[in-house]
């Protein structure tokens, strides 16, 4: 056997072994579930990624999707039978899935979109007549339940919702998160709690409810102007809200507000009580009771609970709304928090440009050493996602993790190890504003072929940037505008355009949302909104491109014959990388759009940084 042979072989050996200590887990877990599921005479078992309150981001107890598929993207549906387990996801997380599924007995099934019920008919197709197919009702969005009960019905096949097999398989699950809560304070929490429970109070007079259920997070952080820790990058905290006409109350765990905290709760009309008990509060509601609730934002388990005696109004929560439409204070505060967010993001940039070829640098050291950069800043919380730092091929895929064990190298003291594109996707969380930035940036010189993929994204960038359209306006009939200059080529990609954003809350917010969905009355646009812009491009196993600012929804006059019009205010600042465009294909008025913006970057961010920083800032934001 050849030299290289013998260390192809060792090698090979070595991954097999190393696959094996990963994978041969989650076959014994799944082994162990489907031992649980015969014995209580299920034959398909549905596992969505969701908790009690429907989270993007789930905390550790209710991670069951990935422990036992091993796939860890933030979306994406199990399905266990006896011989098959599939995850359901879309395309940001085909190329992460099939590495991570790869071994572990469970496959991929691909998606067009996160909203896709691919699952349900599959379980409606697959599954006999008379048999059953289990999911847990305390996760189970009433929405989506219906839509399962129906189509399983359809086809004779009972729905279980009062188990949760998960917790029998899963023998060393973990408990709630015990983080204390705490209050999100002036200046920065601009508007009052009593002031935010009048608005709630007002709103549900006018469609005539004696009570309210909130049970989404972030809702709940929003309208008590309370903050936690329980949920990886967003500040928010397990709990439920019941509101009635004069008070409400807070179902949150025990130990997790101060006695003083508590006092200035009840002091504002909300006493506190355990986090278990919100089932049995809402199965002792007073017969003629009305109950306002949102199917979209309360599972199944807890509409369930609710008496035949009460008149249930299902309806957007009114929290929603308003929280999306952030006051003139809050956004001043963003603008702040924006500015603070791209002089860390100079200091870093500097830093990178300096040391690449002359230093270490994967990644992992990306993500460290901006975040880093960002937890020197005034007012930083956490960051508001995991860092997506993807070099050349890490980079197509759109929601990548470098991981110790997996992770591009890209420059060491020696020189540069590859020449490509480097895309890092990064925010933090600050208590005047959450930020979420993509940049791409050139290691070595770029290509043709790069340079014209990044361009149009660009001009995807610019188009929707720029544009005005009437108040009210659906938000996904935006979506075709960024895209229409990759149509223009016979390009596109796979995600959405952009999402709502917080105030020093998830960074995926709603109502609003620009993409190819069905539009929902919901998604008007309105002043005060906050959405990032983001097209991409994406050539699997080469690089990606994504080029993400975050906007501001601000009035541009009412014309008596067409009604209020609304333009976008660019709240990010960072330089967007000039090396990498093609100057046949920018158009001059989007070389001047871009000239403008960075201008401004340099004028509001100048202030904040000096030496190094200040140099490659004026660098990177010559007019072009």
């Amino acid at each position: 056997m050849s030299t290289v042979a013998c260390q192809n072989s060792r090698f090979a050996a070595h991954s097999s072994r190393a696959m094996d200590t990963r994978t041969a887990p989650i076959r014994q877990r799944l082994t162990d579930l489907r031992l649980v599921m015969h014995r209580h005479g299920v034959a398909a078992l549905l596992v969505p990624s969701a908790d009690p309150h429907l989270s993007e981001y789930l905390p550790e107890r209710w991670q069951g999707r990935q422990r036992f598929s091993g796939f860890t993207g933030s979306m994406g549906t199990l399905v266990v039978t006896p011989d098959a387990a599939l995850v359901f996801a879309d395309s940001r997380y085909w190329s992460q899935a099939e590495a991570e599924l790869a071994g572990t007995g469970a496959a991929l099934v691909r998606i067009p979109t996160a909203v896709a019920t691919h699952h349900i008919d599959w379980l409606a197709s697959q599954v006999a007549p008379g048999a059953t197919v289990a999911a847990d009702g305390a996760v189970l969005g009433l929405a989506a339940a219906q839509q399962l009960r129906d189509a399983l019905s359809a086809r004779g096949v009972a729905l279980r919702t009062d188990l949760d097999l998960l917790d029998e398989a899963w023998p060393d699950r973990p408990g709630l998160p015990a983080a204390p809560v705490y209050e999100h304070l002036p200046p920065q929490a601009a508007v009052a709690r009593p002031a935010k429970l009048a608005q709630l109070r007002a709103a549900m007079a006018e469609r005539g409810v004696s009570h309210h259920l909130v049970s989404t997070v972030d809702d709940i952080a929003w309208i008590t102007n309370l903050r936690g820790s329980d949920v990886e990058y967003n500040p928010v905290f397990l709990a439920h809200l019941l509101l009635d006409a004069q008070g409400g109350t807070l179902f949150v765990g025990e130990g997790k507000i101060s006695a003083d905290l508590a006092a200035r709760l009840h002091a504002d009309g909300l006493v506190l009580a355990p986090y278990a008990q919100a089932r049995a509060a809402l199965a002792a509601l007073p017969a003629g009771a009305v109950l306002l609730l949102d199917p979209r934002r309360v599972t199944l388990g807890l509409r369930q609970a609710v008496p035949a005696g009460v008149k249930v109004i299902e309806a957007l929560n009114p929290s929603v709304p308003a929280k999306s439409r952030k006051t003139p204070t809050e956004i001043a505060f963003v603008r702040e928090a924006m500015a603070l967010d791209g002089a860390a993001m100079c200091r870093f940039y500097a830093w990178l440009e300096t040391a690449l070829g002359h230093a270490a640098i994967s990644e992992l050291t990306i993500d460290e050493r901006l975040s880093a950069e960002r937890a020197k800043q005034p007012g930083f919380v956490s960051l508001s996602f995991s860092t997506i730092a993807g070099f050349n091929a890490n980079g197509a895929m759109p929601h990548y993790r470098a991981l110790p064990e997996s992770h591009a190298q890209i420059s060491t003291p020696e020189g540069l190890v590859a020449e490509g594109l480097l895309l890092i996707d990064s925010g933090a969380q600050y208590l005047g504003g959450t930020t979420d930035i993509t940049r791409v940036w050139p290691i070595g010189t770029p290509t043709a072929a790069q340079k014209a993929d990044y361009t149009r994204v660009l001009r995807g960038t610019i188009a929707l940037s720029r544009t005005r359209f009437p108040a009210g306006t659906l938000a996904p009939h935006l979506d075709a505008i960024a895209r229409a200059p990759l149509w223009e080529a016979g390009l596109d990609y796979g995600h959405g355009t952009g999402h709502g954003v917080g105030y020093f809350l998830n960074v995926h917010e709603g109502p609003q949302t620009i993409a190819r969905a069905i539009p929902d009355p919901a998604m008007a646009m309105q002043p005060g909104m906050i959405t990032s812009i983001e097209p991409g491009l994406y050539r699997p196993g080469r690089w990606g491109v994504r080029i993400e600012n975050l906007v501001h929804n601000v009035s541009v006059g009412c014309p008596d014959e067409f009604g209020e019009y609304l333009a976008f205010e660019t709240l990010t600042l960072c330089p967007i990388d000039t090396r990498c465009i093609e100057p046949a294909l920018l158009h001059e008025d989007e070389r001047q759009w871009l000239n403008g913006y960075h201008a401004e970057v340099r004028r509001r961010i100048a202030p904040h940084v000096n030496g190094d920083a200040l140099a490659w800032l004026e660098q990177r934001t010559q007019a072009i």
